[in-house]
């Protein structure tokens, strides 16, 4: 219906030329007036027409039979005959068609002035041709001066390049409607958020703005989004909040011309803090987080007033959840800066805190990242600092710890590594090989040790120490450690084929405490034992220290299981837990494998250390009077072995007799250890 006031047939289309030659015909580089500038008014002319001279109120009357005309008589472009809107073409009658169209058009623009919604007819450069009072009065003018003005300045329109791009292809017609938000200033010095819409009138070559006041929704939204975005306990941006502000954080420093380009975390939790909830309550929890709530902060609003942290956009401090707070440098100096900061957050947690008649003292441990955001992104810094955390807590609580890439390396590998170590065992890609127990007195060998190796695809082949521990983590140890004890008793009983006029070997195979709890080893023992036919005589099972004293229930019962039928149990690692002598007379046990601590101190017949010596030879003794013989580990050297020889000690092990070999060398190495004992 405002479509008559921008027609052809109104007064306003003399001034269309005149107005085209100051509208802004691009951004930001076209001729005409850019966007923001002033805007000198420009007032409507009303020509007076025959139709509103020939109305008794003014008001305008049917156009004459030939259409309206311009000054010089001739019919006016925008309405000739046959035009749209002209009955005699056939098309769809304009509103000054028909009976009653005089009132109908009185209608139409008492409404236009009417609304309480601020209106303004466009035409196609987007200068204003026609605005209702409550137009005028958002920005301060009258309607009647706004005519010609460039409406993108009247609603910061230009201020965005991509609002301006949608607005230009709205009045190219290459868009049917733009609907942003925008937030003006009111002439009486306060700002309102209001929704500006855009879009064309049908059948016109003009189009309508309308603005809306949405400053309520919006402050309503905020409010929303402040209690979404805001942890209720310490008030402190959350988890959502936190991520967004570092997503953004991290794109715009890598685009910055004027900034480092870097950031940087330190990613903190309070240790006991469990203890807490658990003895004086999650009332007393709460408030003792909002209290470090307001030291963390404090800290870090003190490095900014200090310049070391770019203003107060410059950093975040927000509870990721739990007892887990961050604290976001954006714009950092570097890691002396992001240390400085980790070490003011542990010495103001030192301090105690005092809470309800509660005195409370709390440490926390920290993970501190710092890296280019080039190439960088949330998840990435997140998992560095998640690390870097568990460093500090591995190390001892209470401490900041720096990324380290290399440490990271050696986690990541350990983490590939036990990701594929189930399916490993699968693909055949575990061996053994075997190292000789040889007696100390006669230099025969008596046995073999089995020791796993992975030949990894990647990492090439691998000791026990660096995936044994894996498996013990995620429970493959249960299957590995069966793979290992039916493949060792296949290759002893195969030996013992090979030689049949010879003294057997026993074959000794470590066994994880895992796999007597998590499976039943007797059970697979004595299957095994059953399939290879091995004598159990010939079987010999090592548990760690640790693993075996204290013992009580299920695990002693197996091992009682066990030795009653007839396999050896060997105590590996002696006397390096914290051993409980007494264990020692109710245990299964048949062999103490002593420490290769201890007999480091019997290298040198030069420089010998009395203490190792004075302890080898009181548990060796004492062994011998429980029963149990002793095996030594790490022999290395002639004078070692005879030491311990001297010392009543029964059996060796080392590289002064071999070190592990392939399956079938052992048969070779019998007659070496031999004469080497020898």
């Amino acid at each position: 219906m405002i479509a008559t006031l921008s027609s052809a047939d109104s007064p306003l289309h003399h001034e269309t030329s005149a107005m085209r030659e100051r509208a802004v015909s691009g951004y930001p580089g076209g001729t005409g007036r850019a966007p923001g500038t002033t805007l000198s008014a420009v007032t409507e002319r009303n020509e007076p027409t025959k139709e509103s001279a020939g109305g008794p109120d003014g008001a305008s009357g049917p156009a004459p039979a030939g259409g309206p005309t311009a000054a010089d008589g001739r019919p006016r472009p925008g309405n000739r005959p046959g035009a749209p809107g002209d009955p005699r073409a056939g098309g769809r009658p304009g509103p000054d068609a028909g009976d009653g169209s005089a009132a109908s058009l009185r209608d139409y623009r008492a409404a236009f002035q009417a609304a309480r919604v601020p209106l303004a007819v466009l035409n196609r450069d987007g200068l204003v041709l026609a605005a209702n009072p409550a137009f005028g009065e958002l920005v301060g003018a009258a309607p009647g001066d706004l005519v010609a003005a460039t409406a993108a300045d009247l609603t910061e329109l230009g201020t965005d390049p991509r609002i301006w791009s949608a607005y230009r292809e709205v009045l190219c017609g290459q868009s049917e409607r733009l609907r942003c938000t925008r937030r003006l200033k009111h002439p009486d010095g306060q700002f309102l958020w209001a929704e500006v819409t855009v879009e064309p009138l049908p059948d016109e070559e003009c189009v309508l703005l309308s603005v809306c006041d949405i400053s309520d929704r919006h402050d309503l939204l905020a409010r929303l989004r402040h209690l979404q975005m805001h942890d209720p306990v310490t008030r402190l941006p959350n988890r959502a909040l936190f991520f967004e502000r570092l997503a953004g954080a991290l794109e715009s420093a890598a685009f910055e011309p004027h900034g480092t380009g870097r950031v940087g975390l330190c990613y903190l939790d309070l240790d006991g803090f469990k203890a807490v909830n658990d003895t004086l309550g999650h009332r007393v929890g709460d408030r003792l987080l909002g209290a470090v709530a307001q030291r963390l902060t404090h800290c870090a609003e003190s490095l900014a007033e200090r310049g070391a942290v770019r203003g107060s956009s410059g950093h975040l401090v927000a509870r990721l959840g739990g007892d887990e707070f961050a604290l976001l440098v954006e714009d950092s100096a570097g890691t002396e800066q992001l240390a400085e900061l980790a070490q003011r957050v542990l010495d103001a947690l030192q301090r105690p805190f005092d809470l309800a008649g509660q005195r409370l003292s709390v440490s926390a441990s920290i993970g501190v990242v710092e890296r280019a955001a080039t190439g960088t992104t949330a998840t990435g810094l997140m998992q560095a600092a998640d690390t870097t955390l568990y460093w500090a807590k591995e190390d001892g609580k209470a401490r900041w710890t720096l990324f380290d890439p290399e440490r990271n390396a050696h986690r990541m590998t350990r983490q590939a590594l036990s990701s594929t170590l189930r399916p490993a065992v699968d693909r055949g890609e575990f061996t053994l090989e075997y190292q000789p127990l040889v007696g100390l007195g006669d230099g025969r060998a008596q046995g073999v040790e089995a020791l796993v190796r992975w030949r990894h695809p990647q990492f090439g082949t691998l000791s026990p120490n660096r995936f044994i521990g894996l498996a013990e983590e995620n429970g493959s140890i249960v299957e590995l450690g069966r793979w290992v004890l039916a493949r060792a008793c296949h290759q002893a009983r195969a030996w013992q084929l090979e030689r049949p006029g010879a003294e057997p070997l026993f074959v000794s195979v470590n066994v994880a405490v895992r796999q007597v709890w998590d499976s039943d080893l007797v059970a697979d023992v004595a299957g095994i034992l059953a399939e290879t036919g091995l004598p159990p005589a010939l079987l010999q099972l090592e548990l760690t220290e640790s693993a075996v004293m204290g013992s009580a229930g299920r695990p002693l019962q197996a091992l009682q299981a066990l030795s009653d039928m007839g396999v050896r149990i060997a105590i590996d690692d002696f006397g390096t837990g914290y051993s409980n002598l007494a264990y020692l007379s109710r245990l299964p046990v048949s062999v103490l494998k002593l420490d290769g601590s201890f007999v480091r101190g019997f290298r040198s017949q030069e420089h010998p250390n009395p203490a190792d010596e004075t302890i080898v030879e009181a548990l060796v003794a004492l062994a011998h009077r429980l029963g149990l013989t002793v095996t030594a580990e790490c022999v290395e050297s002639a004078e070692q072995a005879e030491r311990l020889r001297r010392i009543g000690c029964d059996t060796g092990q080392g590289w002064l007799y071999s070190r592990p070999v392939s399956p079938d060398r052992v048969p070779d190495l019998v007659g070496t250890a031999r004469r080497t004992g020898t």
